[in-house]
């Protein structure tokens, strides 16, 4: 039986380290265990996130950064995954869905094939039924994990090679995310990505003690009627949130260029005195802020287009310290 505190929530499942395939890695300042995609055994066996580079722990100098957020477990539920993970959509879709007939196939990217079972709406959070996973590899080394995935739908005319490679660099306190996508298919991929973080810093409430901190003044898309406010660069939240998910901070962010330099994001509690910085490489396309008591998700999205025989990369790195 595995117990996880978080904040004040407790999570109970029975699950052990045998039912699903992992990776240890290091680099002598950081240790961190990562969940590996698989059709059968894996972690997380749901339609919606990318199922490579989940960490399930990732400590540093007595510090934990990813873990359980979620109350009820079960590989086909669609955010029962820990951080930090991604999501590719087609605007408010998926790849090749509105196109696709009842019956037809469409493309999740990092998931694989997967059935349109009617004409209705896509649903985001729905787990449909998986045609073909594609084809999965992973090379495991001391100090980085790497993933492919290589996936073919003849119907819809969308092919793909998308590598992933979760690095500790030597020396540093930091992890780096590096990515490809290579169209081989014969249409456009376009598409975005952002990555969910499901940030679990020691396992602390969201409130107070927290702070989002961004390199431009940031201006919130809605009302977030009470718990959190903007305060020039930085989400500060002004009572800790309510336990079981009841209460929640979501917003849009606005206040970003077009430059690279915007996507720089720190994440910091007070009382435990840690810390990570999330730096990618390309212009954010949008910014969503999400919390619940027991996680905080700064998103960050960028846009891609890439055509037949073409390549896309990007790079996510994350910088861990005390406060």
């Amino acid at each position: 039986m595995k117990t996880c505190a978080l904040g004040y929530l407790l999570v109970t499942f029975s699950l052990n380290a045998a039912d699903f395939p992992q990776a240890d890695i290091t680099n002598g300042q950081i240790k961190a265990r990562l969940n590996l995609p698989d059709a059968e055994k894996g972690y997380y066996r749901a339609t919606r996130f990318d199922w490579s580079g989940g960490i399930a722990s990732l400590e540093y100098k007595g510090h934990n950064f990813f873990g359980v957020w979620f109350p009820k477990y079960d590989p086909k539920i669609h955010d029962s995954i820990t951080g930090p993970v991604e999501e590719f959509r087609t605007g408010e879709s998926a790849l090749g869905y509105d196109e696709a007939a009842a019956g037809g196939t469409f493309i999740r990217i990092g998931v694989g094939v997967l059935r349109k079972p009617d004409a209705s709406k896509f649903q985001q959070f729905k787990t449909y039924d998986i045609v073909d996973p594609g084809k999965w590899t992973v090379h495991a080394k001391a100090d980085s994990v790497e993933f492919t995935q290589d996936v073919t739908d003849p119907s819809s005319g969308y092919s793909y090679h998308y590598k992933k490679v979760v690095r500790l660099v030597k020396g540093k306190a930091q992890m780096v995310i590096e990515h490809s996508l290579k169209n081989t298919g014969k249409k456009l991929i376009e598409t975005n990505v952002y990555n969910h973080q499901f940030f679990v810093i020691d396992g602390q409430p969201s409130g107070p003690d927290f702070a989002v901190k961004f390199p431009f003044d940031v201006k919130a898309g809605a009302d977030m009627r009470g718990p959190a406010e903007m305060r020039g660069k930085e989400i500060a939240y002004l009572q800790e949130l309510q336990a079981g998910g009841r209460q929640s901070v979501f917003t849009t962010l606005s206040g970003y260029g077009d430059s690279p330099k915007d996507f720089d994001i720190h994440v910091e509690n007070k009382k435990v005195g840690a810390g990570v910085r999330v730096v990618g490489d390309k212009p954010l396309s949008k910014v969503v802020f999400w919390s619940i008591r027991n996680t905080l998700c700064p998103e960050a999205y960028i846009e891609m287009k890439v055509e037949p025989g073409h390549e896309f990369t990007w790079k996510l790195t994350y910088d861990f310290y005390t406060l």
